[in-house]
């Protein structure tokens, strides 16, 4: 099944009212779409300790991860705010979906008032890469 953007989008904005988020109020759902038509959820979980806080797109990738998904086959993420302004990834989770996800992968943040979409080299472009195998023995 081939899921939309509108319906992936209406998918995130449910996940988004999962949110724990006591301290900002800011809730944040995400929803990962598979080239299989597999779908996974996340929202944003705070922590007292802002630094233990999780956004929404890495909840969902490592659920996704954690249920046994391939994170390669992961064809767009879709991030609702439900605000009138549209905001796109955090750092970090451009940086986690650099490790997991395909360069040319969809992002798409949605809110009330619309949407954005970019590819994942579009929100982090020269991204870090570490190739662990030059350094061994």
């Amino acid at each position: 099944m081939k899921n939309t953007s509108s319906s992936l989008v209406a998918m995130a904005q449910s996940a988004a009212q999962q949110a724990y988020v006591p301290y900002s109020k800011f809730k944040v759902g995400a929803v990962l779409s598979f080239a299989n038509g597999a779908t996974v959820t996340g929202c944003n979980i705070e922590n007292v300790s802002y630094g233990l806080t999780n956004c929404a797109e890495r909840t969902a990738i490592f659920s996704a991860i954690a249920q046994g998904f391939d994170p390669r086959q992961i064809s767009s993420v879709v991030v609702f705010t439900p605000s009138d302004q549209v905001y796109s990834p955090c750092g970090a989770c451009r940086q986690v979906m650099t490790e997991f996800l395909a360069p040319d992968t969809k992002v798409i943040s949605a809110c009330y008032q619309g949407q954005r979409e970019w590819t994942l080299a579009e929100l982090l472009p020269d991204a870090f890469h570490f190739d662990i195998n030059e350094y061994r023995d």
